[in-house]
């Protein structure tokens, strides 16, 4: 999951990049009245007119990527992996042979465990006002 997020994150930035150079090729519309006295666009590589389909048909085409690329990286950012409950259903069983660290075996542990939990209960306890400073 993480190469494809490196992955998509990459041809972000590179489409990015691209939008970026080729809006700055692309010359504005005032850009047409130098044409008309001589600047030579007429022997170009892609003809008088080819070069603005050219050059805005490719900004189209990078900023849907870097639209696509977004939104994918949008769709794994918000994806959270469930636990699964295994092949039955059912939450994983406890293990059979379980050794509290006081040594005694996991039968007794129950009333080990509830017998803490009473105690430190009852320390948590006090009587009404005690807490409050003075």
């Amino acid at each position: 999951m993480l190469l494809l997020k490196t992955l998509i994150i990459v041809v972000q930035v590179l489409a990015a990049l691209g939008v970026i150079g080729l809006v700055l090729l692309q010359h504005g519309k005032g850009a047409d009245m130098g044409a008309a006295f001589g600047s030579g666009a007429s022997g170009s590589l892609f003809g008088a007119t080819g070069s603005a389909n050219f050059l805005s048909r490719m900004t189209a085409v990078l900023a849907t990527v870097f639209f696509i690329a977004t939104l994918a990286l949008t769709y794994l950012g918000s994806y959270k992996s469930q636990v699964s409950a295994g092949v039955l259903g059912a939450a994983a069983p406890a293990p059979a042979s379980v050794v509290v660290a006081s040594g005694t075996p996991a039968a007794s542990a129950p009333a080990v465990a509830a017998s803490a939990v009473a105690a430190s209960a009852a320390s948590a306890v006090s009587a009404p006002g005690q807490s409050v400073p003075k």
